[in-house]
């Protein structure tokens, strides 16, 4: 039967090669996005591990977080830029589980994140969500759940209000924007958890400022907060 398997796999990567998401270049096994080069390349920021690391200090005397973190740097025309590309506007979901269990690594392998017990999406968007058919944060969610073993509560937290785009608005703008965007639609599924709020780039933080704010006032809630990619 192996034998059977291994030759219609083959034969699927003969006519339909799965190549690596970052360069295009290597033919990869289905469970792999990226090859070794293009994983050497990917700059991780090694935060998880790191106690006042830069994107807990992003909400000093704004949040009262647990504990934060980010994967990997995010700049310019990098390969995690293009990935992240990928992710939101090219409908590639299959990156976001990857990565998410690559985030998985990092939050397993440090001790700062053995409490918690759900993780939490930032929402999207609804327009954007429906003309996407995904919110790109639950993908990560759902790569992470894959290795990391925490339930997804995607329905916990809604959006209110479908801003515009954040990517090219200034800090004090962005802080104006998220004021009443977000509401905890089913706060059972929080009550008395300790919630990882999860989204792909951190800049500002101003909208996962505003969606863990509305988190924290349900009973008996504690928060932390991953990002895949912290902007520099």
């Amino acid at each position: 039967m192996l034998t059977i398997q291994s030759s219609i796999n083959d034969f699927i990567h003969l006519f339909f090669p799965h190549v690596c998401t970052g360069c295009g270049s290597d033919i990869l096994d289905s469970n792999h996005q990226l090859c070794l080069r293009c994983m050497s390349e990917l700059p991780a920021t090694n935060f998880f591990s790191q106690t006042g690391n830069p994107v807990e200090k992003k909400f000093y005397g704004r949040l009262p977080i647990e504990n934060a973190g980010a994967g990997f740097f995010f700049t310019k025309d990098s390969l995690i830029q293009r990935l992240v590309y990928e992710l939101k506007y090219k409908g590639n979901k299959d990156i976001g589980f990857y990565l998410g269990q690559l985030l998985a690594k990092f939050l397993s392998d440090n001790i700062r994140f053995d409490e918690i017990d759900i993780l939490v999406p930032l929402p999207l968007n609804e327009k954007r969500q429906k003309k996407r058919g995904y919110n790109q944060a639950t993908m990560l969610c759902n790569g992470i759940a894959s290795v990391w073993k925490r339930p997804v509560m995607e329905k916990a937290v809604r959006r209110n209000i479908n801003t515009e785009t954040q990517t090219h608005k200034g800090r004090i703008t962005r802080w104006e924007n998220m004021e009443g965007v977000f509401t905890v639609s089913e706060p059972t599924l929080i009550k008395d958890k300790h919630v990882l709020l999860v989204d792909d780039v951190i800049t500002t933080g101003a909208s996962l400022e505003a969606c863990g704010s509305e988190i924290l006032k349900v009973s008996g809630t504690s928060l932390s907060i991953a990002t895949l990619a912290y902007t520099i």
